[in-house]
């Protein structure tokens, strides 16, 4: 998708597509067949970035037509760049601008919360985007709130666009930050599905708590010349190196 638009994210579409197929397929209670239904849980795509990853995953979900992923970020493509939900049905709310996405989940919790309502409110964070000071603002009111419905799930990759985190406004110990806030938490490796499903069928880790999932991924996992690399973060694989990217995932897979 990435090398036909001229345009993507593919080290970071790579770094959490493992954690959207185990949401998408196991954990989430949705129905392609009825998008808006009032008790379906809420996913919200903060890195939006990685619009790349999520429309492949609601393609295989049945929300999309698998064919419409040739039009990613084509003029007038309903695939923008971004995720935008008054284009896709499965996407909750439009993000782009790091650090949006969680003080929406935020809001979707408390909603629920206001509601009655039993369905939750997931949040897929990238780890460079938690400099920004309105996540913090965030979680400190979902604490506040006890928003033991909603989860939010750090695609813990370490890298961010042009550097690793830690070289630029460096995050550890990550786990200590969030539990000194209020959250409970659990680290996982990213990639293990199995392990990632355990800790998912645990929600809420404790009563009262919001959660914070801390998965540890490599960014653009699968794929030997994107693995661990910054410049991955914003690049596009020529037609070269496209082949050989397919090649290893089909041979991992």
């Amino acid at each position: 998708m990435a090398h036909a638009a001229g345009l993507g994210h593919a080290g970071g579409d790579l770094s959490c597509a493992d954690i959207l197929a185990t949401l998408y397929f196991h954990v989430l209670r949705i129905d392609p067949g009825a998008p808006l239904a009032p008790e379906r849980d809420r996913f919200i795509l903060s890195k939006g970035h990685a619009s790349g990853a999520l429309y492949a995953t609601l393609a295989e979900a049945g929300f999309l037509p698998r064919e419409a992923l040739d039009l990613y970020m084509q003029p007038l493509s309903k695939l923008n760049g971004h995720p935008d939900r008054n284009k896709v049905l499965g996407v909750e709310a439009n993000t782009g601008p790091l650090g949006h996405g969680l003080p929406i989940g935020v809001g979707a919790a408390l909603g629920a919360r206001l509601q009655g309502a039993s369905w939750r409110t997931f949040v897929l964070t990238g780890d460079g985007e938690l400099q920004e000071g309105s996540n913090w603002e965030a979680v400190m009111s979902a604490s506040h709130f006890q928003l033991d419905q909603l989860t939010v799930i750090v695609d813990r990759n370490g890298l961010q666009q042009g550097a690793r985190t830690e070289d630029t406004v460096a995050l550890e110990p990550l786990a200590e930050r969030w539990r000194a806030f209020g959250f409970s938490v659990a680290e996982v490796d990213g990639h293990d599905i199995d392990a990632l499903i355990g800790i998912f069928n645990c929600l809420p880790l404790q009563a009262l708590r919001p959660t914070c999932i801390i998965a540890r991924t490599t960014k653009g996992r699968g794929v030997s010349f994107m693995q661990d690399r910054a410049e991955w973060h914003h690049r596009v694989p020529t037609a070269a190196e496209l082949a050989q990217a397919l090649a290893e995932l089909e041979a991992d897979a």
